[in-house]
């Protein structure tokens, strides 16, 4: 059986030279509370989020099912005015509906055209931005968005991770986070960012039979809650509660690091697409030998890596 979840540790009040210190250099999840986050964990009602912004149009995912799986799109993209949306992504059952009366919402939010421009709460929700002081534990150009994000209860969003460095604010409701280290990728089923490993409370074990070795840390987030995500971290999200958050990425590594096509922050960064590319070219390559020669020279080219790339410290 899998062994238990480790508790991530929880930290008051850090100030922002701890956190640069102390905290981001170990590169592990942690989550801050007692921060300084503006009106808008207490201000942020059903009400008050629709009437601020309105009945302007939002494109959001609608799921007959709580657990969004991203491989099989096993949802829809619709449109709704944004104060129609909140109020149904409120409710349990609903009257109007797309799909189901209990069907689920999740606003991921976008820039105004998503395949050039970053999510920025201040650019899409102007008036809900002033509510909200986003800790700025890093340097005004290495911020990259800031993620708008609103669930239904019992939402269960897909694993998957990163390339930036993010802050999880949790403004409103009660979110579950589980996490996996980087060095537990081989274990996690990958499909491009993404794990094929939807339900990591009760996983298929014969289909994926490796996840059991995966290391499963867990937090739970309430209103005023900030989560810290480091870069390659997987996470894989439950909304307990109808939920407003906020995310906030930043460029940990050279600008000039990232797919300048980038409007999410999930692209490779360019060094490791094109290790990539070079890697499918070399096993392409040895498809010109036959089975028994391919083996051996496959399993040459993986201890050349674990000697070049792994590190050994693992914890």
């Amino acid at each position: 059986r899998e062994q238990p979840a480790v508790e991530l540790e929880r930290l008051d009040g850090v100030t922002r030279e701890r956190f640069l210190q102390d905290i981001y250099p170990r590169r592990k999840p942690v989550v801050l509370t007692g921060m300084e986050l503006g009106p808008c964990t207490t201000k942020w009602t059903v009400d008050y989020l629709s009437q601020a912004e309105g009945s302007k149009e939002v494109k959001i995912h609608v799921s007959t099912v709580p657990q969004m799986d991203f491989l099989s799109k096993n949802f829809v993209y619709r449109t709704l005015p944004f104060d129609v949306f909140v109020r149904r992504a409120a409710e349990v059952n609903h009257q109007e509906y797309f799909l189901s009366e209990d069907e689920k919402y999740y606003l991921r939010s976008v820039g105004e055209d998503a395949r050039k421009d970053i999510a920025d709460i201040r650019r899409q929700f102007p008036v809900l931005a002033k509510d909200v002081r986003i800790p700025e534990y890093f340097e005004k150009e290495q911020f990259f968005s800031s993620v708008f994000r609103i669930s239904s209860a019992g939402l269960q969003l897909w694993t998957h991770y990163d390339v930036m460095d993010n802050f999880l604010i949790q403004v409103t409701g009660k979110k579950r986070v589980v996490l996996y280290s980087p060095r537990d990728a081989p274990y996690l089923y990958l499909s491009g960012t993404k794990s094929e490993v939807l339900d990591v409370d009760n996983p298929d074990m014969e289909k994926y039979p490796l996840f059991v070795k995966a290391k499963r840390y867990q937090c739970f987030l309430e209103a005023g809650d900030v989560l810290f995500i480091p870069a390659l971290w997987f996470h894989n999200v439950i909304s307990e509660e109808f939920g407003v958050a906020l995310n906030v990425f930043w460029k940990h590594l050279p600008a000039e690091s990232y797919d300048k096509t980038d409007t999410y922050g999930n692209k490779d960064p360019m060094a490791a697409s094109r290790a990539i590319q070079i890697l499918d070219r070399a096993l392409k390559t040895l498809e010109e030998l036959p089975e028994e020669y391919r083996d051996f020279y496959a399993r040459r080219m993986v201890l050349r890596i674990q000697e070049k790339a792994y590190r050994n410290d693992y914890g």
